[in-house]
């Protein structure tokens, strides 16, 4: 199928299958506003509750370059396709407001340390007095109940109290942590998907709810089954490159780079045999199968090493490729960047902000009748308080007294 193909019955008139949905972000850094950008990019209007000063997204580095003021790398990713108002929630006029625009929507997201926003009335219970249908997600380290509820819950402490971290690295080195915010990323996807499930059953009932997302529960949910196992008193190695249900599967080092190869079944081994100089070895019974092959893993590595370590990156993609077998170079986002299939696939986006031209990263799911793309850059701090204020019927003169006292 081709791109042209796919697209043949995509609607222009919507921003997304959310088109219709409102969405009221009380959020901060990356997982609360990450559960907002899904919802955004998938069409719904999300407006970003922000603190008189931005939310700490704004001023965290790498910035992007040719941006003046200088661009957040967080702020533009994460709060894209999203409307900013200045709000102070400290005050009782900015709770006031809060109340005023949530009694509106369908769904609320917050994510801070839970009974914050319950102390201010601004909490599930607040809320669902003045919008007894509202989703309201909340989105925590570990939860609103439990144990630990009160601790504070950064992305990599999930993935510490999680076990995650016990396994990643090499069987001989230290625990190392993800390059990504993957606790934040899983908490904010389960979030969303969450919420569009529970907007789904209320417009079958007419009942809203509240949702519960811990970042430890979200990881441990994507372990892959290894919270169970634990349980069970499975041992869990850690394996580096490699997997513990197959041989051979890691990473092999070429003259110019790494290759990452997979072989997972029986048939990919008697291509591969072939391909490494020992056509032999395709139906040997001390290798042609897959349980044999964890037997002899060690030397299947040795002889696997020393075939890529004669050879570029190039020169081993290019006879993997050509006998149909699973492997991946290993590259550099930057070259990854510049990929034709990337590209094509719409994984880098452009959205034009004050005369500059803004590269963003492009949602994953391809919708063939409702299109997602990145339709505008993230905004300034409180770049659409006015047009929100409008929608309130908020008057001239009482806007005035909400700027002086800083509540706007």
């Amino acid at each position: 199928m081709n791109k042209a193909d796919f697209f043949a019955q995509a609607r222009a008139d919507l921003s997304g299958p959310l088109s219709g949905v409102t969405v009221l972000e009380a959020t901060t850094t990356w997982a609360g506003p990450m559960c907002g950008c899904l919802l955004a990019d998938l069409g719904a209007d999300v407006i970003k509750i922000e603190p008189p000063q931005g939310d700490v997204s704004r001023f965290l580095p790498p910035f992007l370059p040719g941006t003046n003021p200088p661009l957040s790398f967080m702020h533009a990713s994460v709060n894209r396709n999203k409307r900013s108002m200045v709000l102070d929630l400290r005050q009782p006029r900015g709770r006031d407001l809060f109340l005023k625009l949530a009694a509106g929507v369908d769904v609320v997201v917050e994510n801070f340390r839970p009974g914050k926003l319950d102390r201010r009335g601004l909490g599930y219970d607040g809320v669902r007095q003045i919008n007894p249908d509202v989703i309201y997600v909340s989105i925590s380290g570990f939860g609103q109940f439990g144990a630990y509820t009160h601790r504070a819950g950064y992305d990599v402490l999930a993935q510490a109290y999680s076990g995650f971290l016990s396994l990643s690295g090499e069987p001989a080195g230290e625990p190392i942590k993800p390059p990504t915010f993957l606790a934040d990323d899983l908490g904010g996807l389960h979030g969303a998907l969450a919420a569009v499930a529970a907007i789904r059953h209320r417009d079958r009932t007419g009942e809203g709810q509240y949702i519960d997302i811990a970042l430890l529960d979200s990881m441990l949910f994507q372990s892959d089954g290894n919270l169970a196992l634990a349980a069970m008193d499975v041992e869990l190695p850690r394996t580096g490159n490699e997997f513990v249900f197959n041989s051979p599967s890691n990473l092999y080092r070429c003259r110019d780079g790494y290759v990452m190869l997979v072989i997972l079944v029986d048939h990919h081994w008697k291509l591969l045999a072939p391909v490494i100089g020992r056509p032999e070895l395709a139906e040997d019974p001390r290798y042609a199968t897959n349980a044999a092959r964890i037997e002899r893993r060690a030397e299947l590595n040795r002889m696997i090493a020393q075939w890529f370590a004669d050879r570029t990156v190039a020169e081993a993609v290019d006879l993997l490729d050509d006998r149909g077998l699973a492997f991946a170079p290993v590259r550099s986002y930057a070259q990854s960047a510049r990929d034709p299939h990337v590209i094509e696939r719409d994984m880098l986006q452009t959205t034009e902000d004050d005369g500059s031209v803004l590269l963003h990263v492009g949602p994953a799911a391809k919708m063939s009748r409702t299109p997602l793309k990145v339709r505008r850059a993230a905004p300034a701090l409180g770049q659409h308080t006015e047009e929100i204020l409008d929608t309130l019927g908020v008057e001239a003169e009482v806007r005035q007294e909400l700027r002086e006292g800083k509540i706007i």
